[in-house]
């Protein structure tokens, strides 16, 4: 079969395509057809042909992943989907959706009419993230560093926008008010969170788009209010016990995608022999959203 192999460190050139072995059947895993793929029935069996949707589970990292026209992916971490929906589209949901849904149900325990921050909103896991929100019937204020998205969040459902700053809680009219947050810049701003909700408040830790330095000097008994919660989830738990993926409703935000209740398209589209440039705009920050990667 043809793949996309990193050859060795280095730039776009590192890329190459080759033909390399077809991935044999094995024990508690599905062969699956690549069809497309993003740039981000547990334990059963699927009859051959079927349409599924398979989430990260080391594909990339312990075992190869879906840079090829097939893959092996322990079945823990594929579902069936049957939506009629573009492979692009199909291939925007797993673990884009998946996650956000996860932080804003599970961990956020998000309800209708509260009030849900999204900080860092212009990222392709925070506008999955605002649209299920919206959806849902939350009132969302969306952060984004550039004045200049403020349009596409509101497009997408935000109630506001707001400059994300790293004291942005001191100019929030909200402050102590905020039902949830659901914070993607990360550490850098984990204690300006929690300094926003009201008690009782809940806070999801899941992205670090403000870097991995930690958080200086971190006393909790000092420094966190009373009464909040803070949390964290990383899709690569997806599949274990604790976390299996029949726990999130793909089918279902799948079904919403294909009856036009909820917008899953990518926000760019590349070919197979694209994944060049696919990188390039990906490294440059230039999709403004998702991006996607299709055989056909």
């Amino acid at each position: 079969m043809r793949a996309i192999v990193l050859e060795k460190f280095g730039g776009l050139d590192s890329l190459v395509y080759r033909d390399v072995p077809e991935p044999e059947p094995e024990l508690g895993h599905a062969v699956i057809e690549v069809k497309g793929f993003g740039k981000s029935c547990p334990g059963g069996e699927f009859p051959v042909g079927a349409k599924v949707a398979a989430l990260m589970g080391g594909l990339g990292r312990t075992i190869n992943g879906s840079y090829a026209e097939y893959t092996r992916a322990p079945v823990s971490n594929v579902a069936s989907i049957d939506a009629d929906l573009p492979w692009a589209e199909l291939a925007a949901i797993p673990e884009t959706f998946a996650t956000a849904w996860t932080c804003l149900f599970r961990n956020l325990d998000l309800a209708k009419g509260q009030v849900l921050v999204i900080r860092g909103a212009t990222s392709s896991f925070g506008q999955a993230a605002l649209k299920l929100a919206v959806n849902a019937g939350a009132r969302v204020i969306a952060t984004t560093r550039s004045r200049e998205r403020f349009a596409l969040l509101e497009k997408l459902g935000a109630a506001r926008c707001e400059i994300e700053r790293r004291d942005l809680s001191k100019h929030l009219p909200e402050a102590k008010q905020v039902d949830a947050v659901l914070d993607l810049v990360g550490n850098s701003v984990v204690l300006d969170t929690l300094a926003m909700l009201r008690r009782g408040g809940r806070s999801c830790l899941a992205g670090w788009l403000g870097g991995l330095d930690p958080i200086p000097d971190f006393n909790p008994l000092l420094q966190m209010p009373s009464g909040v919660y803070l949390t964290f989830f990383g899709s690569f738990v997806f599949g274990t016990p604790g976390f299996p993926l029949s726990d999130v409703p793909l089918r279902e935000i799948a079904a919403d995608a294909a009856a036009g209740r909820l917008d899953v398209k990518p926000a760019r589209v590349f070919r197979f022999d694209e994944i060049r440039e696919a990188h390039r705009v990906m490294e440059a920050n230039e999709a403004v959203g998702k991006m996607v990667v299709v055989r056909d």
